[in-house]
């Protein structure tokens, strides 16, 4: 594991505090608002070049570079900890920057990188689905790794790489949760995608008789027995009277 030994420089001018109004203007004047904290100091208002943040945090290390900043006549080691682009034009607004002491710890993210090609990918038609890109680590500034590589040829169905399977390097503390997975085999599950023929069958096919049509067909018979038997009860009334005329 390479460590971020690359010192870089970023140069800074103190500017003050104000609104936005204020922010706009050092934005104008081709530089960009900064604000620089920690190692038991005061905070500090600066103006930094957006083409020096930008390299440092294109370079390999990122954001974990650790950089030499030159503030007046002043030089403190200092970090990138936190930083704020535009979200239409993807220019870069602001930079949090934290002062360093080299002899103090410091907790940190990583990335983890994958290396090697999975068995369960190239024998078994398994795809390699990583869940944890990154983890959080606890080391001395000059101990900060680019990254943390992990061999994972050996992956098939049913084995995982976890946080404890990292290579572990003594200086360095893990933080993340040992048992957390990083990445493992999976499957992609099958659409099923209806064929023209099926299609086409299912549009020839003869509708099935709604319920409500049969039910229908079923009260109408119903109906039809009903008025038979109002019929049926009729005939005896009509007799009853022919009876009478006889006897009459």
């Amino acid at each position: 594991m390479a460590t971020a030994t690359d010192i870089s420089i970023l140069e800074a001018q103190k500017r003050e505090p104000g609104t936005k109004n204020a922010a706009r203007r050092v934005r104008v004047s081709g530089k960009i608002p900064a604000v620089v904290y920690g190692a038991g100091k005061d905070a500090a208002t600066v103006a930094v070049d957006p083409r020096q943040v930008l390299r440092i945090l294109k370079s390999e290390s990122g954001h974990n570079t650790i950089f030499d900043l030159a503030l007046d006549t002043d030089r403190v080691k200092a970090m990138i900890v936190d930083w704020q682009f535009e979200p239409i034009k993807g220019k870069l607004l602001h930079v949090d920057l934290q002062r360093i002491a080299m002899d103090k710890k410091l907790t940190v993210t990583v990335p983890v990188i994958l290396k090697g090609e999975a068995v369960g990918v190239k024998t078994e038609g398994g795809i390699l689905e990583q869940l944890l890109r990154e983890i959080e680590i606890e080391c001395l500034p000059a101990d900060i790794p680019k990254n943390i590589e992990v061999d994972i040829s050996h992956l098939v169905f049913g084995v995982e790489v976890r946080v404890k399977d990292l290579p572990h390097d003594p200086k360095l503390k893990f933080l993340t949760d040992e048992n957390q997975m990083i990445a493992h085999i999976t499957t992609v599950k099958e659409e099923v995608v209806a064929t023209p023929e099926a299609v086409a069958a299912d549009a020839t096919a003869t509708p099935a008789e709604p319920e409500v049509i049969k039910k229908g067909k079923q009260d109408a018979e119903g109906e039809g027995e009903a008025e038979g038997d109002a019929k049926g009860k009729a005939k005896p009334e009509k007799a009853e009277k022919s009876e009478k005329k006889e006897k009459k």
